[in-house]
C-alpha cells in the first residue's frame, strides 16, 4: 500500500468506540503531527499531546503501536495516523529507528510464535487416551441430563402461557446457571437471549415461540447425535458449547487461498468479554468468511480489518455442514484496497440460498449475504425496505437507516448484511467500487 486508497471512513471503522473514532479524525490534521511519514510496509509520526507520542503502523496487517498511555486498541493516535494516510498527506521516506526496531521485533516475534507451533505439533507428550474418553464420556452425560432438563422447563413454559412471563427476572438466569453446571454454555447464552423478548415489542410471544422452538430441535438432536452426518454433528456441538482447539480445526478444516476483502466488522460487549465479528469475502471463490476475535477486559484484538481492504491469504474454515466460521491462517503480501467486482446475490436467491443452508444446517440462525443492486426505501410507517430492479423487497432490521439511504443518494447500490430469514441488518455498503461500513449493532 505505497500511496493510500484507503478512505477515512474505513479507517475510523477500525476505532474501538465512538469517542476514539471522533479523536481519531481530529488528529488526522497534519498540524498535529512531526516527522511523518511512510515506506513501503510502514507509516510512522510523532503526535503532540501532554507528551510527544512515536506512533507507527505496520501494513502488513494494519497493527499499531504507539507510546501513549491509553489502552485503546487502536488508540487516537494510531486513528489519526492513519487518517492523515488515508488523505494522502504522508510523504516517503526512511524509517527511522525506532520504527526498523519495531518491525523487526514483530518479525522475530512471529517467527517464533510458528517455531513453538512446530514444536508443540512435533513434541506434544501422548495424551492419555483412556482419560480423554472418561472425561468426554462424563460431559456429554452432564450434558444430556441439562438439555431434558431444560426441555422440561420449556414445557412448562408452553404449557403455563407467556401471559404473566416478564423480561430478566430469575425464570431465565435460574435455568441458564443450571445449563452452565450442566457444561451446556452455548444453550445457557441463548436462554439468556430469551430473558430479553417478553414484552419486547409487537409479536413477542410469536419470537419467543419460534426461539424456544430453536432449542428444542437442538435438544431432541442431541438425543439422536449418533446418527446425524459428521458436519452436523460439528454444528450441534459448537451450539451446545462444545469447542475446538486451534490446531484442530487446522488439522481438521477446510483450507481456501484467495484475495479476502473485508466486508464488514462488528464489535460488541458478551458477558464481559469483546467480541469482534469480521467478515471477509473470497473475491475468487466468493466464500464468506466469518473471523472472530474474543477480547477480556481492555486486552487488544490479535488482527486488524479494515473494511474495503484485501489481502492475499489461506483461510481455515471450522468444520461444519455450511462452513463460515474461519481463521487467517497466513497472510501473504499487503493490504490493499479492493475496487474490483464482488460477486452479489438477488432478493430471489437470497431466499432460496438461505433455505438450502437451513437444509444442511437447521441450527444456522442467519446468513451473511452481499445484494444488488437494491435500493434502500422507507414506507409510510417508518418501516426501512430493500428493493431491487423486479420489486422484490426485503425488509431492514433496525430503525435508523438515513446514513445508507443518503449514501444511495435514491439509487441502487450493493448492501452487505446479516439476514435471519425475516430481517436483514445491514453491516457495510458498496458505492461505485467502494465500500462504506455501517455501524449496525446487531441483537
Amino acid at each position: 500500500m505505497a500511496s493510500s486508497t484507503l478512505t477515512v471512513e474505513q479507517v475510523l471503522a477500525l476505532a474501538p468506540d465512538a469517542s476514539a473514532a471522533a479523536a481519531g479524525r481530529k488528529l488526522g490534521a497534519a498540524s498535529h503531527w512531526t516527522n511523518p511519514g511512510r515506506a513501503a510496509h510502514a507509516l510512522w509520526g510523532e503526535c503532540r499531546g501532554s507528551a510527544l507520542y512515536q506512533v507507527r503502523v505496520d501494513l502488513g496487517d494494519l497493527s499499531s503501536k504507539c507510546s501513549c498511555p491509553s489502552r485503546k486498541f487502536p488508540c487516537k493516535h494510531a486513528l489519526g495516523l492513519l487518517v492523515l494516510f488515508a488523505g494522502g498527506h504522508l510523504p516517503e521516506a526512511p524509517p527511522p529507528e525506532w520504527v526498523t526496531e519495531w518491525l523487526e521485533r514483530r518479525a522475530a516475534s512471529s517467527e517464533r510464535k510458528e517455531k513453538r507451533k512446530a514444536t508443540l505439533a512435533e513434541g506434544a507428550p501422548p495424551a492419555d487416551p483412556q482419560a480423554q474418553s472418561r472425561r468426554a464420556s462424563d460431559r456429554q452425560e452432564r450434558v444430556s441430563r441439562g438439555l431434558e432438563a431444560m426441555r422440561a422447563w420449556m414445557e412448562d413454559l408452553v404449557r403455563m402461557g407467556f401471559a404473566s412471563l416478564e423480561p430478566n427476572t430469575d425464570t431465565w438466569s435460574t435455568q441458564a446457571a443450571r445449563l452452565v453446571d450442566a457444561q451446556a454454555p452455548g444453550m445457557a447464552s441463548r436462554v439468556r437471549r430469551l430473558a430479553e423478548i417478553p414484552g419486547s415489542g409487537p409479536g413477542w410471544p410469536r419470537r419467543l415461540l419460534d426461539a424456544l422452538g430453536r432449542l428444542a430441535l437442538a435438544a431432541e438432536a442431541w438425543g439422536r447425535r449418533d446418527t446425524l452426518p459428521a458436519p452436523l454433528q460439528e454444528d450441534l456441538r459448537t451450539l451446545v458449547g462444545f469447542s475446538l482447539r486451534e490446531e484442530e480445526v487446522e488439522a481438521r478444516g477446510e483450507q481456501v487461498h484467495d484475495t479476502w476483502t473485508v466486508l464488514s466488522h462488528v464489535q460488541d460487549d458478551e458477558e464481559r468479554v469483546r467480541v469482534q465479528r469480521t467478515y471477509l469475502m473470497g473475491t475468487t471463490t466468493g466464500r464468506i468468511a466469518l473471523v472472530l476475535q474474543f477480547a477480556a477486559g481492555r486486552a487488544t484484538f490479535t488482527d486488524s480489518f479494515l473494511p474495503g481492504s484485501a489481502f492475499d491469504a489461506r483461510c481455515v474454515f471450522w468444520p461444519s455442514a455450511v462452513p463460515r466460521r474461519a481463521k487467517v491462517l497466513e497472510r501473504r503480501g499487503e493490504v490493499h484496497a479492493w475496487t474490483g467486482p464482488l460477486p452479489t446475490l438477488s432478493i430471489e436467491d437470497l431466499g432460496q440460498r438461505f433455505a438450502q443452508e437451513l437444509s444442511q444446517n437447521p441450527f444456522q440462525d442467519s446468513t451473511p449475504v452481499l445484494l444488488g443492486p437494491v435500493t434502500p426505501l422507507r414506507d409510510a410507517h417508518a418501516h426501512w425496505w430493500l428493493r431491487d430492479a423486479t420489486g422484490a423487497a426485503v425488509r431492514l432490521a433496525g430503525e435508523n437507516h438515513w446514513s445508507l439511504l443518503a449514501l444511495s443518494g435514491g439509487q441502487p447500490l450493493e448492501v452487505f448484511g446479516d439476514w435471519d430469514g425475516e430481517r436483514l441488518w445491514p453491516l457495510g455498503a458498496r458505492v461505485g467500487q467502494l465500500l462504506h461500513p455501517l455501524q449496525g449493532v446487531m441483537s
